[in-house]
């Protein structure tokens, strides 16, 4: 028996409704089913006491436990399965028997040992929460300049919280401070077309951390998901890509395109130099046209590539090497040389490996660069590359695997093999064509 005054010892019930009762009799292991039910209808409704309307209960297949709460539920026998609603305050009455304030909702609680009420609770604190911070952003949206991708359509707030960014911002230690330093950032975008800015520079400037925008942290991830809110870029471009189109560059002087035998009009480089090419060089320089009708540039992603290239043999006829290398995704300014290479006059050839990734990065460039040519890209070149040694291959992700429309056997290929393939496979062969100047041709 619990006699500690008013008030729970445990404080697992409220208004001392335990006080002066015998629970021994109610909180037997036969009953346990029926406060595990009505625990389970508080913590739902939110409401710990349950004195008043009705309530479900589905009775248990074991006869014991449904005897067991007979006086408790009404007289008229209970059968297995059998889903029966009571009136809380009859039940209530019966309870007061055995305590003067006894409540459905406190027996339950003493049963589940803890306060009942908590789900809604919390669900409760977590809509104020979240509409508190849709209507923050709101007001911070209405102060931001023309050309902020910031708009506080409710709309745009529903795609946030369908992408699971809404859940990452109430997850944030300071979800206020978040959105005021997300903000910022917006409102210092450079206007579209206009200027551009380092990404370094805009984190500092908005944020006092030159890091605070860095792949993975919540601010850029905050930041590029309301730009693809607002249409200016989508969530799947990858996160140099999404930036540059925001007009903030991640690092001009890194990354870039590895070039073998490719140079800016007027550079005088000695021959198999490689040089890396990077973004602020590619912007703003002039190509030369190519030296004939027919010039080819080749295009790989891989490094392994070039470092071979380097050690082909000259000869007196050899076609010069002019190989670009993307070393992985090539972002939006690699692309955009490529083009201009094109407009200029150059013959485009270009291959990557035959995973997604790679698939990615040729459509990319294919979209880019219509002229340009699928380099060593169809189903039997993929085919040629499988390796042939016995160990585990890593499986291909065909769900994301794109489409290959230069070439839709391929993609049957690689979906029915289901493994993905390199171009250190068919290395000879693409060095061979570098050597002789002209990529061989797909059926």
């Amino acid at each position: 028996m619990n006699t500690a005054g008013t008030d729970c010892p445990q404080q697992w019930c409220t208004g001392g409704a335990c006080d002066g009762a015998r629970l021994e009799s109610l909180l037997t292991e036969e009953a346990h089913w029926l406060w595990e039910q009505l625990a389970a209808r508080a913590d739902r409704s939110g409401e710990p006491t349950m004195t008043g309307g009705t309530t479900l209960i589905t009775a248990p297949a074991a006869s014991g436990q449904r005897a067991a709460v007979l006086g408790l539920v009404g007289s008229r026998i209970l059968a297995p399965g059998e889903r029966r609603r009571i009136r809380l305050d009859e039940l209530t009455l019966r309870l007061r028997r055995h305590g003067p304030r006894l409540t459905p909702g406190a027996v339950a609680a003493h049963a589940a040992g803890r306060a009942l009420g908590s789900t809604a609770a919390e669900r409760a604190r977590q809509l104020a929460r979240t509409t508190s911070l849709r209507k923050l952003r709101a007001r911070l949206a209405q102060d931001l300049p023309e050309h902020a991708p910031l708009r506080p359509a409710d709309e745009t707030w529903d795609e946030l919280h369908r992408t699971g960014r809404v859940a990452r911002i109430l997850q944030h230690p300071a979800p206020e401070q978040l959105l005021h330093t997300a903000a910022e950032v917006l409102r210092r975008l450079p206007p579209h077309g206009r200027t551009r800015t380092d990404r370094r520079l805009l984190a500092f400037h908005a944020a006092g951390n030159p890091h605070s925008l860095d792949a993975g942290t919540d601010l850029a991830g905050l930041v590029l998901a309301e730009a693809a809110a607002a249409g200016l870029t989508t969530t799947a471009l990858p996160a140099r890509t999404a930036w540059g189109a925001l007009g903030v560059d991640l690092d001009r002087l890194g990354g870039g395109l590895l070039s073998l035998g490719v140079h800016p009009d007027g550079w005088q480089v000695p021959a198999r130099f490689p040089l890396v090419l990077p973004p602020a060089t590619l912007t703003d320089v002039h190509w030369p046209p190519p030296p004939h009708e027919g010039s080819w540039v080749f295009v790989t992603e891989n490094p392994s590539v070039t470092t071979a290239a380097l050690e082909l043999p000259p000869a007196p006829t050899a076609v010069p090497v002019r190989l670009l290398c993307t070393v992985g995704t090539p972002s939006a300014t690699e692309l955009d040389t490529l083009a201009r290479l094109a407009d200029i006059g150059w013959n485009i050839a270009v291959r990557a490996d035959f995973d997604a990734a790679g698939i990615g990065h040729v459509r990319a460039a294919l979209r880019t660069v219509p002229r340009a040519r699928p380099w060593r890209m169809n189903a039997d070149d993929y085919v040629r590359s499988l390796h042939p040694a016995p160990f585990q291959p890593t499986p291909l992700d065909t769900e994301h695997l794109p489409e290959t429309d230069w070439d839709p056997a391929l993609r049957t290929a690689m979906c029915a093999q289901g493994r993905p393939a390199y171009e250190e496979a068919l290395l000879d062969d693409i060095l061979d064509d570098i050597h002789s100047g002209h990529p061989h041709p797909n059926p």
